[in-house]
């Protein structure tokens, strides 16, 4: 694929610096930039690499424009973080293609509904009552149990277990070793000292547009659903436990837990390794730290770090005090 710097910057709504004819063929880092690469530069670290690169275009912030010349082509835009990501899904367009067709070796019931231009490849197994929606690309090796509905245009990779009963929105992505479906952790204690298990009966519903990473575990409900909110993207290995509802359009980085019962609100972001604890709420637009621990319900846009999780400049201030302590051989003096 091979595109001019005037391509890309009218696709972006950019403005060119240098020559508009500069040709691109490939994406880069500005670090590794090499003759025919597109590469972008948004954080003002990476600023000393623009002088240094062999880029030949190079995307960048309105607010990191240099004032001194440079020899590569520059394309300049309001945010380049946000530019490249669009970049990137234009070479993706031009390099995916959309699978159709049945394998012979795939296991399909007769009693499922299959949509238009549908892709099913080998050694998937799709159950009776299942309802596939046109243009669903189900790669080998997925399990999707009866009565599950996959809506239009959703991508199921390699080696993803839909349980039975389970719901799919359209445009969704869910990527290898998924799970969704599996039994919530229910257990009522006896006077034995055993553990009786509480059926799960419910289902997850998973909303349009999410995208879940590998790996990612997302319990059915006990009674009702497990909700997983529309374009809300969630990275790889996270743990969605029963009864869980994620609001819309909030994201959550690797390794997160959240127990039964939260319900997480719209527009939240979770750091990698952030817990919450059960029968909580978190309020819309709250931001969590890497490993924040919440052990309470939070307030609207509440931006919280540390465990037991607390406002982060409550966290910075501790933290400045806890540095200050003396130690020694791991013991405080």
């Amino acid at each position: 694929m091979m595109l001019s710097a005037k391509i890309v910057a009218e696709y972006l709504g950019g403005k060119v610096i240098g020559n508009p004819e500069t040709a691109i063929s490939f994406v880069a880092k500005i670090e590794q930039g090499k003759p025919g690469a597109l590469c972008f530069l948004a954080n003002p670290k990476y600023l000393p690499h623009l002088f240094t690169t062999k880029a030949s275009v190079v995307l960048i912030s309105q607010k990191l424009l240099p004032i001194e010349e440079v020899t590569t082509t520059l394309i300049c835009v309001d945010d380049a973080y946000q530019g490249i990501a669009s970049v990137l899904a234009l070479f993706n367009t031009y390099k995916a293609q959309t699978k159709r067709g049945r394998s012979w070796r795939a296991k399909v019931s007769w009693r499922a509904k299959l949509g238009k231009g549908i892709y099913i490849g080998p050694f998937a197994h799709i159950s009776k009552g299942c309802v596939i929606g046109d243009k669903a690309q189900i790669y080998t090796r997925v399990y999707i149990g009866e009565s599950v509905k996959i809506g239009t245009n959703t991508t199921i990779f390699p080696g993803v277990t839909i349980y039975p009963g389970c719901v799919v929105g359209a445009n969704c992505i869910i990527h290898s070793g998924v799970v969704i479906g599996s039994d919530g952790f229910g257990f009522a204690p006896t006077p034995d000292g055993s553990y009786k298990k509480i059926p799960q009966i419910g289902n997850v519903v998973i909303e349009d547009n999410v995208e879940i990473g590998a790996n990612t575990v997302i319990d059915r409900a006990t009674m009702g659903s497990t909700l997983i909110g529309k374009g809300v993207k969630l990275d790889n290995l996270i743990q969605i436990a029963h009864n869980v509802e994620v609001g819309e359009n909030t994201v959550m980085a690797a390794q997160s837990g959240v127990a039964g019962s939260s319900k997480i609100g719209k527009n939240c972001q979770f750091g990698g390794q952030v817990g919450v604890a059960g029968h909580l709420s978190v309020a819309d637009g709250t931001k969590l730290g890497a490993q924040s621990g919440v052990i309470g319900s939070t307030k609207p846009n509440d931006i919280l770090m540390g465990t037991p999780a607390i406002d982060i400049r409550s966290f910075y201030r501790a933290y400045a005090l806890f540095k200050q302590a003396p130690f020694k051989r791991g013991v405080a003096q």
